[in-house]
């Protein structure tokens, strides 16, 4: 599709200018790591074709945008979805975002990706007027130092953990809660240039569990396939590739729910740490009304007919945070005692 030069308060981002947006955004860690990594990981390898834009004011206002915020989006339109920053102690700034009308057509549903909850509220206080933010909260966690003490069992000797392959991504993005916005493609390209690990079975090779180093740099959500759960196979992925992100200069973080008990108790035994809070949002515009007579104001973001039924739909986040049920962890490594009994994550299923 045609690449928009500017809009009416962002210019596109030469190539070349990057780097040096790289250094700025530096400044505000660890609130700019996933906008900062989705740089660095754009710079180094290419995942996926991002289009980058700051304020025509930049720096003096600090805000910039990415497009798309996924790679799978409504009608192939990469200005559907995007990712944003702006520092905190900037946050007015935010405001620019009402009156871009040419970038973003408000009338339109979108997704926001993963965003610090400061900027959601500031959109939040615009949008009201437009329409419905739907919201799903994610708690990011940073790993400054990974505990290297950690005592693993090993694993039974039927498994075995080792790279993935390009053949293996059919079966990752059927089991990918969110492959309704991340296409196929993009782990095709994922486990070609950057690190993913599997747990296989030894006899028929199948895939129990997986995950991948993400094109934001956090680690994407764990996957165990449901007769492979509890058998210890979640810590040990979390912990090889953590060691792997961290090697390749990369800050390893993960969007954990704030109801996911197991994921939090696993990621801090392993050093992570709370940094910020952060959601993603659906934006669905108000109707419009005609002459008295309301009309839909534009077709809906999932339009498969699985979303008839959204309780069968298992919806993490979508891109990192690894829920409770599909997480693999043994009572004593995520814990160290018994789970209670709980739902699937307190709704997350329905949330998107």
């Amino acid at each position: 599709m045609e690449i928009i030069p500017e809009g009416r308060h962002f210019r596109l981002v030469k190539e070349s200018e990057l780097p040096e947006i790289l250094v700025y955004l530096e400044r505000f860690l660890p609130e700019s790591l996933k906008f900062h990594q989705t740089i660095r990981t754009y710079l180094n390898n290419r995942v996926w074709d991002f289009k980058f834009y700051v304020s025509k004011d930049w720096p003096e206002k600090p805000i910039i945008l990415h497009f798309p915020g996924c790679t799978l989006t409504p009608e192939n339109n990469i200005y559907r979805s995007f990712g944003i920053f702006c520092p905190s102690q900037h946050i007015e700034h935010v405001d620019l975002m009402e009156t871009e009308d040419i970038l973003i057509d408000w009338k339109l549903p979108m997704y926001l990706n993963f965003t610090h909850i400061a900027i959601m509220n500031r959109l939040d206080d615009f949008y009201k007027k437009k329409g419905v933010m739907e919201r799903l909260e994610g708690d990011i966690y940073v790993c400054n130092k990974l505990n290297t003490d950690l005592q693993l069992e090993e694993l039974p000797d039927d498994a075995e953990i080792r790279p993935l392959k390009v053949e293996d991504c059919e079966n990752i993005h059927d089991l990918y809660p969110a492959n309704e916005i991340e296409c196929v493609d993009v782990f095709n390209v994922l486990v070609r240039v950057l690190p993913g690990l599997g747990v296989f079975r030894k006899d028929t090779n199948e895939l129990a569990a997986w995950m991948v180093h993400s094109y934001y740099g956090a680690m994407f959500s764990m996957q165990t396939r449901p007769n492979y759960r509890r058998l210890g196979y979640g810590i040990r992925l979390a912990t090889a590739l953590t060691k792997i992100v961290i090697e390749r200069g990369y800050k390893p973080f993960v969007v954990i729910r704030p109801q996911n008990d197991a994921s939090r108790n696993l990621y801090t035994k392993l050093g992570f740490e709370k940094a910020f809070e952060t959601c993603r949002v659906k934006l669905t515009p108000y109707p419009l009304h005609t002459n008295g007579a309301v009309e839909p104001s534009a077709p809906e973001l999932e339009t498969d007919a699985a979303d008839a039924n959204k309780e069968n739909q298992p919806i993490d986040e979508g891109i990192e945070d690894m829920l409770a049920e599909k997480c693999d962890i043994k009572a004593d490594e995520a814990a160290g005692q018994t789970k209670k009994p709980t739902t699937a994550d307190e709704g997350i299923g329905e949330d998107k």
